[in-house]
């Protein structure tokens, strides 16, 4: 027979909670496992009261969603917690907010309601910074990979190295100025709208695709920032269309984009 924790079981859970956060600045380098660490910590400074699971070891109820590479900056990072009593969701962001460290950053937290958060996000856009490189310079490596049927690309995963089509997953990609052209030093942007596959294809997946096809000259290591995540609706955007993805926290799950 199996032994049993002694005591009584943890509380039931009465409230969920969706919460946006933010990595920035230096923190873009913080691991997911360092922010979980972090995140824990800032739930018992905050005295969030979190419903935990039950066994020997047991641990608060949050669940992640797709966290940003090490090194990425994001501004649209997405978990959910369990609450073992009511709170005011703007109370609590307030509080987690203010036990984190600057860069660690909460933006909205929400009730959470049906839909599950997963099936709310299949779809994250980016926005990748290349210092010291013209706009016009990186315009015949992008249209280079968006005509290619398909880039391999090899990668390294927790399983190994990997080879990936970085080419299916990217539904759009498109090159744009600095926001004050002539401001300072060249720097091209390239806007990045990436389906969620499995295994992940990531941006410096992408990059490296578009230095095989078309030759991209990256001379430092690019700037990474997602700035959205959710889902497309039922078309991608056109190519001179605004990018607009349904918000996890408050948009109805929309239907998958056919593939």
């Amino acid at each position: 027979m199996s032994r049993q924790p002694e005591g009584p079981p943890p509380p039931p859970v009465v409230q969920r909670l969706r919460v946006r956060y933010a990595k920035r600045g230096r923190l873009r380098f913080t691991s997911h496992r360092d922010f979980a660490r972090a995140f824990e910590r800032a739930l018992r400074r905050a005295g969030v009261p979190m419903a935990y699971s039950a066994g020997f070891s047991p641990h608060p109820k949050v669940s992640y969603a797709g966290a940003a590479p090490t090194g990425v900056a994001s501004e649209a990072e997405y978990l959910e917690i369990a609450l073992a009593e009511r709170r005011e969701p703007g109370d609590v962001r307030a509080a987690l907010d203010a036990a984190l460290p600057d860069g660690l950053d909460i933006v909205e937290v929400v009730e959470a309601e049906p839909p599950a958060l997963a099936d709310r996000i299949d779809t994250s856009l980016w926005r990748v910074e290349i210092a010291g490189v013209a706009a016009d310079e990186v315009r015949r490596p992008v249209a280079a990979f968006l005509a290619a049927d398909s880039v391999a690309v090899d990668k390294l995963t927790k399983d190994g190295h990997r080879t990936v089509d970085a080419r299916p997953p990217v539904l759009l990609a498109r090159v744009s100025e600095p926001d004050v052209p002539g401001a300072g030093p060249p720097c091209a942007i390239i806007e990045l709208v990436v389906r969620h596959v499995t295994p992940t294809v990531r941006p410096d997946d992408v990059l490296t695709a578009m230095r095989q096809v078309g030759a991209l000259s990256t001379p430092v290591p690019p700037m990474v920032t997602r700035l959205a995540q959710g889902r497309l609706g039922a078309t991608p955007p056109a190519e001179t269309e605004p990018i607009k993805l349904l918000d996890p926290l408050r948009d109805a799950a929309a239907p998958a984009v056919p593939q």
